[in-house]
Formats: C-alpha cells, sequence, structure tokens
C-alpha cells in the first residue's frame, strides 16, 4: 500500500484496526512509536546498484490498555512528516514485534488493515541462472500427459 492510499483509508475509516494475515489482532491499544523514511542502498547478485525508499510506521503495545488511536490522529502524524518523505508517494512497511521485529506490507480488507507477510527474492534471476516461468498452453500439456501417462509411455 501506498502512503497515500493509506491516508485516503484513514480519511474514510471510523475504527483503525490492524491484523496479521493469520488473523491475529494487533491489540486496540497499539501505539505508532516511529513514523520514518527507510532507504535501503544494495546491490543485487547480479551487481546492479538499487536504492529502495519505504515509509516505515512501527506500531508497539504495552501495558497502557486505554491507549486508542483515532484515524483523525494517525491523519495528523503523517501530516506531521510528510516534509521527510519530499512529496513522494512511497509503499508503506510496518515493524511489529513478534518474536523478533516483523517487517510487514499492508493491505485494507474488511474494514481492517492487513498486515501482509514479506518475503525474499532474488532481484537477478537471469544472472543467477534461476529458470523462469515457461508459459505453456494447455493443449500442450493435456499433449505431454497424453503421452507420458499413455501405456509404455515411461511415466512410471
Amino acid at each position: 500500500m501506498k502512503l497515500s492510499q493509506f491516508k485516503s483509508q484513514l480519511a474514510q475509516t471510523e475504527n483503525l484496526a490492524f491484523v496479521l494475515q493469520n488473523g491475529t489482532k494487533v491489540p486496540a491499544h497499539f501505539h505508532i512509536t516511529e513514523v520514518g523514511l527507510t532507504t535501503k542502498q544494495f546491490t543485487d547478485c547480479g551487481n546492479t546498484f538499487r536504492i529502495q525508499k519505504t515509509a516505515t510506521f512501527q506500531l508497539w503495545t504495552s501495558v497502557d490498555f486505554y491507549h486508542r488511536l483515532e484515524p483523525q490522529k494517525v491523519l495528523k502524524i503523517i501530516e506531521s512528516t510528510e516534509s521527510m518523505f519530499a512529496g513522494e508517494d512511497l509503499d508503506i512497511e510496518i515493524e511489529y514485534q513478534q518474536e523478533t521485529i516483523g517487517k510487514f506490507g499492508l493491505e485494507f480488507q474488511d474494514n481492517q488493515f492487513v498486515l501482509t507477510n514479506t518475503k525474499t527474492d532474488c532481484l537477478a534471476k537471469d544472472n543467477c541462472g534461476i529458470p523462469q516461468k515457461v508459459k505453456v498452453s494447455l493443449d500442450q500439456l493435456h499433449e505431454t500427459a497424453a503421452s507420458c501417462c499413455a501405456p509404455n509411455g515411461n511415466c512410471c
């Protein structure tokens, strides 16, 4: 989710709720302890140099069970930090404590913000010799399966 999409959803949302993809809810008394601009400069395994920027929000819970953030309050927090993003509409990354700090993407579903799982990936698959997915038509697949699974097809 981009920062502009987050702000738009906040403006239309009455109750602020975050949930993990497995259905576990972030306790309603969470705090946003950091809003940041994270810049990562790196080279991938194909030796291509890259720069990745994200707007980072850190969610934290404590023993303050009466704390509640309203969507309008979060919008004000974002507005107070927008100069840090220099007008860029960045992807959002959420940091949330579990066994270790987890980094999540963000989506909006069923009137709540869903912390989506993130994954590592090779950005230079062609340079690493990792085969790309090959598209096969259903006709080709059917022909291959028919020849393999015929008697004397050597598939077993």
